[in-house]
């Protein structure tokens, strides 16, 4: 079995733009997220992981927060993009190799994973280097 393409959609809309699904789904919690925040990973941080596993580790490393609305995130087509780009401090120390991405629920800490995928791009982190993702970055709901 698999989700219909208009469930799909609805469900990136919910998740990344905080737009309730008639009849099955609200945004109206006590306290609903109001960002997103995009971390950077070294390895697959895998199904089981939290948005600490593989996490970058170089100096001045920090997630960034993406508003849960449409100027935030872009869905369509079952997809969703950053509106904007995405810009991650510089690093000022450390180098290491970057492969993955990832979407989760807190600015640092273990927070959940939402979503995870590899980069088509390896980003090799050295001292100046600020790594970007940009609007072509997708996750696909399929």
């Amino acid at each position: 079995m698999s989700k219909g393409n208009t469930f799909e959609n609805d469900l990136l809309k919910l998740i990344f733009n905080a737009t309730a699904i008639g009849n099955i789904a609200d945004n109206a919690g006590t306290s609903p997220l109001t960002n997103l925040y995009v971390s950077l990973h070294t390895a697959d941080p895998g199904e089981a992981g939290d948005q600490t596993t593989n996490e970058c580790a170089y100096t001045s490393y920090a997630r960034v927060a993406v508003a849960r609305t449409s100027g935030g995130w872009t869905v369509t087509g079952n997809s969703v993009s950053p509106a904007a780009n995405i810009d991650f401090p510089a690093a000022t120390g450390g180098t290491e190799t970057i492969t993955h991405a990832a979407v989760g629920t807190d600015a640092s800490g273990a927070g959940k994973l939402l979503y995870s995928g590899n980069l088509s791009t390896s980003i090799s982190i050295t001292s100046g280097t600020a790594p970007r993702l940009t609007t072509s970055t997708v996750i696909t709901e399929d």
